[in-house]
């Protein structure tokens, strides 16, 4: 297995040794109130049964936290941190969740602490997000969860970003996180693992392959093209390339190479809706995303959306939320981290 966390640990593993002679590689899961449920499972997940498959017990791990105790994640699931205390008690690799009320400021010295230490730092979905924000640009390369780095890419000059699964920048690693957890976690520790116990693993985690960290992310719902009709999946496609300059219908389907009664009965079978609705609600989905995750005028957004005015874009979510922009906006909980 290649890639940026092939070769993640210097101490080899023979594949022979003994369980006795194993070495015992300690994790830690960073979590605050309202973790990513997803990505706690999958930490853990790969790493109990990787214990299973080597019939051993080489990978260790604990949560910690700033605020230690039960912590209550997404999805109701609930578990007990102990104190990250700074500069104290490193584990091998530290690695922290995400979650949409996440801020930088309950982790961000540890991580610092950890990589002056040398340790391996993983950053997943929101929490590499709240990173790239709270840094700014870097030397190397960074990523997120597609949705932020969209919005990323729109708030503000990130010439580093990448739609990747995974980066690595001077030792902290940035991830897509979420389901690509999976993917990278195998790559973690694939260096404890011979070829066939990495077979077995993904076998038992029910995966059919698994990804490189230089893989691509499948960026928006057109990109999962297993999930429709190739010519569906290549409509989509184009409606979110051109979002910030929608297409007429009769430009669209010319680009298509269908006509645009065709696309519409495509789009009817598929989705039960004209093309034209779909395309908006993309829009629109994109705009309050935008409102809620950045900084940026609702101006500035109404243009990048591809709506007319700002009045334009108030009626499409009003329409669509029961909202205008500027309540959305005020009620939002994700807030720009301050360094």
């Amino acid at each position: 297995m290649s890639g940026v966390l092939a070769h993640v640990f210097t101490e080899d593993v023979a594949t022979t040794a003994r369980k006795t002679e194993m070495q015992i590689v300690r994790f830690e899961i960073f979590v605050s109130a309202g973790f990513n449920a997803l990505e706690v499972a999958a930490v853990s997940g790969v790493l109990a049964q990787a214990n299973g498959i080597l019939d051993a017990n080489p990978f260790e791990w604990r949560y910690v936290s700033d605020t230690p105790g039960l912590l209550t994640g997404s999805q109701g699931m609930i578990v007990r941190a102990e104190p990250a205390v700074a500069n104290h008690d490193f584990s091998q690799v530290m690695i922290v969740t995400g979650g949409r009320k996440r801020k930088g400021s309950d982790w961000i010295a540890r991580v610092r602490a950890m990589k002056r230490a040398g340790r391996r730092v993983v950053l997943l979905s929101d929490a590499a997000t709240s990173f790239i924000e709270t840094t700014g640009p870097t030397s190397g390369k960074v990523t997120a969860h597609w949705r932020d780095v969209l919005t990323l890419s729109e708030a503000g000059y990130y010439p580093n970003l990448t739609f990747n699964i995974a980066e690595n920048a001077n030792g902290i690693i940035t991830s897509a996180g979420n389901s690509s957890t999976l993917d990278l976690m195998i790559g973690l520790i694939s260096d404890h693992l011979t070829g066939p116990q990495i077979a077995e693993l993904s076998s038992h985690l029910l995966m059919s392959s698994i990804r490189k960290t230089s893989a691509e992310q499948p960026r928006n719902i057109g990109h999962n093209e297993s999930l429709f009709d190739k010519r569906i999946a290549k409509a989509i496609n184009l409606m979110e390339e051109t979002i910030s300059e929608p297409l007429p219908m009769v430009d669209l389907a010319d680009q298509l190479g269908v006509s645009v009664r065709h696309l519409e009965r495509q789009f009817n079978e598929v989705f039960s809706d004209t093309p034209a609705r779909f395309y908006k609600r993309l829009r629109v989905k994109r705009a309050k995303a935008m409102l809620e995750e950045t900084m940026m005028s609702i101006v500035d957004i109404s243009v990048a959306t591809g709506f007319g005015s700002t009045q334009t874009l108030a009626k499409s979510m009003k329409d669509e939320f029961g909202l205008t922009p500027k309540r959305i906006r005020d009620r939002r909980t994700v807030k720009l981290v301050d360094f």
